[in-house]
């Protein structure tokens, strides 16, 4: 049997859940499980992050995938609905809402008895220069103090751009999310995810919204999980099927791309951009073998990729890691030109998924 598998690690979720709430101590945490918790399979997420004071999904389908598997935590929609026939689901199910533009004020007045009556609180999506969603200033702030007037309690939340590195915008963000805020108050208010909940300690306010931190991923270009002291959730591994000697002047893969300087010894992986792995690297790319790197040679095929194992012990059968606690996911990004999220959230369903 094919052995690509993804082993899901909930120990070290838990794990980073508890870094949360170490780094967050008097705010309540929205854990993000959108997109299938970040490809890491909500199934295997939602009993290990448990201890959450509720969850962060992008749609109602995903809200109803989470009651589905029996979890009763508030959830946040955190595009909103995107109909007004989605409303009364999301109020049934005690979703709360984020609302971002006119509509979706206009559709929660219309529901407005049903949804206070389920105590669910609406988030207000300030736009305070990241430009995808929200109201901006000062629009944003009659809209709060209409739905304030109406009776619903009303959360503030904003998004930064720039959160992962130094940037002039973040002190924008942050001055426009402060004065909403005040001119608001009383108004609960969240606007930390994962680079932020690090970064300003005190912005941490009512609510934080980690997301690629508990996943055992770091949000910063410049520092790994170890430095922030968090533990990979997912291995994704797969085995050798066959191994070749080459020599000098001989070519590996498709293209030929791939040239021996010297005679090789090559395993080939079950392994490829059809279970999500990624084709183009730009920057050399490593596997690990028994925690040592191995160099990916020749391109990356839909099912199979070449490592460089000369002078290994390495024999049919042996286990490779792509990505985990020895070869980080971000690492394999930065060799492809992209993050971590995107690896996490791309795998295909064709590798097996085993949780421990």
């Amino acid at each position: 049997m094919r052995q690509a598998t993804v082993y899901i690690d909930r120990n070290a979720l838990q794990y980073n859940l508890n870094r949360v709430k170490q780094l967050a101590t008097n705010s309540k945490i929205v854990s993000m499980v959108k997109a299938n918790a970040y490809g890491h399979g909500i199934k295997d997420c939602l009993a290990a992050l448990n201890a959450s004071d509720a969850f962060g999904v992008a749609c109602l389908q995903e809200g109803l995938e989470i009651r589905e598997l029996g979890f009763q935590q508030p959830v946040t929609l955190i595009e909103g609905v995107f109909s007004e026939d989605e409303m009364p689901i999301a109020i049934k199910q005690k979703f709360e809402c984020i609302i971002h533009h006119q509509q979706q004020f206009e559709w929660l007045i219309k529901h407005k008895q049903a949804y206070i009556n389920q105590g669910l609180k609406v988030w207000v999506k300030l736009n305070s220069g990241m430009n995808r969603l929200g109201f901006k200033n000062p629009e944003i702030i009659e809209v709060i103090k209409t739905l304030k007037s109406e009776g619903f309690t009303c959360v503030l939340a904003m998004h930064f751009a720039n959160a992962d590195v130094d940037h002039p915008l973040n002190e924008q963000q942050k001055q426009q999310f402060l004065q909403v805020k005040q001119a608001c108050d009383p108004v609960l208010a969240s606007c930390c995810n994962s680079a932020a909940i690090y970064k300003w300690p005190e912005l941490h306010f009512d609510y934080v919204r980690p997301g690629i931190m508990l996943y055992g991923a770091s949000p910063f270009a410049d520092q790994t999980v170890h430095d922030l002291d968090l533990k990979p959730v997912m291995t994704f591994s797969a085995e050798v099927i066959a191994l070749n000697h080459i020599q000098t002047n001989e070519h590996v893969g498709y293209g030929s791309t791939f040239c021996a300087t010297q005679a090789m010894d090559i395993a080939i992986v079950s392994i490829g951009y059809g279970d999500g792995y990624p084709r183009a690297y730009i920057k050399p790319n490593y596997v690990a073998i028994d925690k040592q790197p191995c160099a990916v040679v020749g391109r990356v095929s839909m099912d199979m990729i070449a490592i460089d194992v000369t002078g290994m012990k390495v024999k049919l059968g042996t286990p490779v890691e792509l990505w985990g606690p020895h070869r980080l996911v971000d690492d394999v990004a930065d060799a492809n030109g992209t993050i971590g999220y995107e690896l996490l959230c791309r795998l295909s369903n064709r590798p097996t998924r085993k949780s421990t």
